[in-house]
């Protein structure tokens, strides 16, 4: 992984910590009126004492670890591959990306044999059929989005970013819906190898952080080994190191997480977006930037004399401007400022 990726996943870690340090339920006991919630979890009061949880803390702390895994889900499993790989989220419009009426019975066939459970999956038999029934006219495709799209002169990977474990029904239509990209995606581009793949950022069922094992992993979902090949799955590590082209990238990833999320971010936080302190401790503040991984800053440090020197009001300006704004996005149009002079 490169400094500069290092530096581009921080600045998303560094927004995802920042949102939800803004969002924590301070004072947790304070009940949240949801009625229906707590009606049922009074049953299992005494299971909380015995945990050192109450009812009230449950409920806020649940819609907090909610807003977590959503964050987790769209905006940071996602960002991070983009990251790595150059990609990018793309949709596509079935009337503009469209299949053969024979690719579509063979879709039809092809799922109704998986759920009646005729045939077992198998991605290459299935990639044959559809391509060995390009015929008949052209008929409107499915719209779909790929979460990660990556092309390049002779290949494309579109990725379906998974962070929770679907359902029957959700798996079967996401199948459905791969097989018809696929088809699509070859009719428009019928020089490039296509694969589109589910990607698990993590296996839950593993014992280690890292670690992985596709089959216990989709025989704990519900019918998932029935739609699905291990061939179109990409989980944990697999997944990480598949994008960056590196092995250990799951582990340095968490590692960038840990070297950031430490119980005195907030105060970090604070303390590098305030400017005066880039002026007055600036050795202190270099050291925050290190351990983040914020190496555009560490240069902007480096050479604050010198900026402060320039009386151009532009460059002035954003020596004093933050890095980051209140909701922990990166000040980017700052850094670009003070690196061109």
């Amino acid at each position: 992984m490169t400094n500069e990726m290092r530096q581009e996943i921080s600045k998303v870690i560094i927004k995802v910590l920042k949102s939800k340090f803004d969002t924590f339920p301070i004072d947790a006991a304070q009940p949240r009126n949801a009625p229906f919630h707590k009606a049922f979890l009074q049953a299992f009061s005494e299971k909380f004492n015995q945990v050192g949880m109450n009812v009230d803390v449950m409920i806020s702390m649940s819609s907090w670890m909610h807003g977590l895994n959503t964050t987790m889900g769209q905006t940071f499993f996602e960002s991070v591959a983009h990251i790595l790989t150059n990609g990018t989220k793309r949709s596509f419009k079935g009337d503009k990306f469209k299949i053969y009426s024979d690719q579509e019975r063979i879709i039809s066939e092809i799922m109704t044999d998986l759920k009646n459970g005729d045939k077992i999956p198998n991605m290459i038999n299935e990639d044959k059929l559809i391509s060995d029934n390009a015929n008949g006219k052209l008929v409107t495709g499915t719209n779909f989005t790929a979460d990660c799209y990556i092309e390049d002169s002779t290949n494309i990977i579109a990725i379906e970013l998974k962070s929770v474990r679907p359902n029957s029904g959700e798996t079967r239509g996401e199948k459905q819906k791969i097989l018809k990209a696929k088809a699509a995606l070859r009719n428009q581009y019928p020089n490039k190898k296509i694969q589109y793949f589910f990607g698990f950022p993590f296996d839950p069922t593993s014992d280690t952080d890292t670690g992985y094992n596709k089959k216990r992993f989709m025989a704990n979902m519900v019918e998932f080994s029935k739609f699905c090949d291990e061939e179109e799955i990409l989980l944990a590590n697999e997944l990480w190191s598949f994008l960056s082209g590196e092995q250990g990238t799951m582990q340095e990833i968490l590692n960038l997480i840990k070297s950031i999320a430490t119980i005195d971010f907030f105060s970090k936080f604070e303390f590098i977006n305030n400017s005066q302190n880039l002026i007055k401790y600036t050795e202190k503040y270099i050291d925050i930037l290190s351990s983040w991984y914020l190496f555009d800053e560490i240069s902007i440090a480096q050479n604050v004399s010198e900026f402060l020197q320039n009386k151009n009001r532009k460059v002035q300006s954003a020596v004093f401007s933050c890095p980051f704004f209140e909701n922990g996005k990166y000040n980017e149009n700052r850094v670009k400022v003070l690196l061109k002079c």
